[in-house]
């Protein structure tokens, strides 16, 4: 049974309206959590006509990209670049880029005060995104739904410092007793409609029913990479210039500075590390973005990705997801048994002979 065909939706990026389907070769897409998706391929110009429907529909920065497995939508994002090349023989391709939806947050700037105290910080993330998306023209119809995440925050962004939507939203979530996010496309399984729809959780996580992946079997490779290069267990985080005392030398405020003692004495050796937060002016609020980078580097970076054919049970809906990841082989002959959570996954769609696969990014659960 062949696998269900892709198709490419190029849709108006305010109005999600359709504005045309046109055959999309080579196609790649990617779509993590805590990260931006990409997605990529080329359209072949073969005549007049379709060069004529690829220049209406097509238009970097506002135009939207579906990608459609099936009846499924599997990957959106929005058209950031494209590149059209003439062959030696005259003929046409255009190449197109795309990024999923939180990449449009990159674009958009605070350029007002927002001042916010004793707030759950989902509902600082949601002020953020309706702020965005209550300008003129900033309306791209991400959703969301009202749930809590119990914490709350207090917070004061200053237009001076015109940041970018996405760098307070990401600063929000790395702090101790943050959360990740993420802006999920789908179909809606009512209404049909095409849905983008900010995700939150502290972790996001998704789905009820474990898969088993076994290697030897439906895991056909795997890599393990482990890099200590960012390792640290001694450090300090960096905030905003206290300006107060206009008579004295200026200097930033300074974390805490944090040691794993426990570290030392068992053999490893002093591994300094530090972070900036320069619009951070709270001595508590910059203790805690320091105690969770500190936590986040004690240990070596370990992100293993195993590569698997695509199946009934690998969608992107994975993304969150809890696997049981079995390997048996010469590093592992007793048999690592463990279980993981998909924070994502690369697909690469079927051409030519080339089976369907999906390279899964995962961290311990």
């Amino acid at each position: 049974m062949s696998a269900p065909s892709y198709r490419a939706l190029f849709c108006d990026l305010r109005s999600d309206q359709l504005l045309d389907v046109l055959p999309l070769q080579g196609v790649s897409l990617d779509d993590y959590i805590g990260k931006t998706g990409t997605a990529s391929g080329t359209i072949p110009i073969t005549n007049a006509g379709i060069a004529e429907r690829v220049r209406a529909a097509v238009v970097p920065g506002r135009t939207a990209l579906w990608l459609e497995r099936g009846r499924e939508i599997w990957w959106g994002g929005i058209v950031w670049t494209t590149s059209l090349q003439s062959s030696t023989r005259g003929f046409l391709t255009m190449q197109v880029q795309a990024a999923t939806f939180d990449s449009y947050l990159d674009h958009r700037m605070l350029t007002d005060t927002l001042d916010s105290k004793g707030v759950d910080q989902y509902d600082i993330v949601r002020t953020l995104l309706d702020y965005v998306q209550g300008t003129p023209g900033g309306d791209i119809g991400i959703t969301y739904d009202g749930a809590p995440s119990k914490v709350l925050r207090d917070r004061t962004y200053s237009r001076y410092d015109l940041p970018k939507i996405r760098d307070l939203i990401n600063q929000l979530a790395g702090v101790e007793n943050g959360f990740e996010w993420r802006i999920a496309a789908y179909r809606h399984p009512e209404s049909g409609r095409r849905v983008k729809e900010l995700q939150l959780g502290s972790p996001i996580r998704t789905g009820t029913t474990e898969i088993v992946l076994d290697h030897p079997g439906p895991v056909l490779s795997y890599t393990w990479p482990v890099d200590a290069t960012a390792q640290a267990n001694g450090w300090q985080s960096r905030g905003a210039t206290d300006n107060h005392n206009q008579a004295a030398d200026s200097h930033p405020i300074m974390s805490e500075l944090l040691v794993a003692d426990a570290d030392i004495a068992a053999g490893w050796p002093r591994l300094d590390g530090s972070s900036d937060y320069s619009t951070v002016s709270t001595q508590s609020v910059l203790d805690a973005h320091a105690r969770a980078d500190w936590t986040r580097a004690r240990a070596p970076l370990t992100i293993p990705d195993v590569t698997v054919r695509v199946d009934g049970t690998i969608t992107p809906a994975l993304l969150g997801a809890t696997v049981r990841l079995r390997i048996r082989d010469l590093w592992w002959p007793q048999t690592l048994d463990q279980r993981f959570r998909v924070v994502g996954l690369a697909i690469t769609p079927p051409e030519r002979g080339r089976p369907e696969t999906a390279k899964l990014y995962l961290e311990a659960a």
